[in-house]
């Protein structure tokens, strides 16, 4: 089994200041693991989750995130690991200006693949997120929950080994929520992808075995 991400003894602090929000933790998430990360509010969740896409360094301790480490990794070796990760916001970060079909294909953009294969993968991609006929249409023509499928879709169109969602159901309803879950089951399901998931609430019609990582005064814990 190799492991994706590595804690060792993680400290992360705001700023670089010496008052850690995570203190002293470690865990190691594998490949294929789906992880759910808990927590009061101000606990740390959105904290941990920007460290593992280099947001903010480790104040201390180790951070292997797909092999490298994130205290010391260059800006160009975390703009790479970046075209491998698929980020999930609870704000949906959608371009208003854009098309559906363009907000996919935002990452291929970026990574200067061709207008063929963009096209390809982000028709792919809102046929699996059943959102086909909203192709042409601009993300505030689309409610919350449409929106944040269009935001599934753009994380997957990589292909990534690692998803990052931070409350991906926080303004959601329970219908466009279930969508959301059942999107993100498949993915780790079909495609091995390793999913990490901050939430206030794991949702209890989740039918894949998952972990759960809590965060409860500055340290980690699995719940088992």
């Amino acid at each position: 089994m190799s492991s994706i991400v590595t804690a060792t003894n993680l400290n992360l602090s705001y700023d670089g200041s010496d008052s850690e929000i995570i203190k002293d933790a470690n865990f190691v998430i594998n490949k294929g693991d789906f992880v759910f990360i808990t927590g009061p509010s101000g606990s740390g969740k959105s904290t941990l989750l920007k460290s593992l896409y280099g947001q903010i360094k480790p104040f201390n301790g180790e951070l292997v995130v797909g092999g490298l480490y994130m205290s010391d990794i260059s800006k160009k070796k975390l703009q790479e690991l970046r075209q491998h990760l698929g980020i999930i916001f609870q704000d949906y970060k959608l371009i208003n200006e854009w098309s559906v079909e363009k907000n996919v294909s935002l990452p291929l953009i970026i990574a200067g693949y061709s207008k063929d294969i963009q096209q390809t993968q982000a028709k792919r991609l809102l046929h699996h997120v059943k959102l086909s006929e909203y192709i042409h249409k601009y993300p505030l023509e689309l409610s919350g929950g449409e929106q944040q499928r269009v935001g599934v879709a753009r994380a997957l169109s990589k292909n990534p080994f690692l998803i990052l969602a931070d409350e991906p159901t926080g303004n959601l309803d329970d219908y466009s929520s279930n969508v959301i879950w059942d999107l993100m089951e498949n993915t780790c399901e079909q495609l091995n992808t390793t999913v990490i998931v901050v939430t206030h609430k794991i949702p209890s019609a989740f039918t894949i075995p998952y972990r759960h990582l809590i965060i409860e005064n500055r340290g980690i814990y699995e719940i088992h």
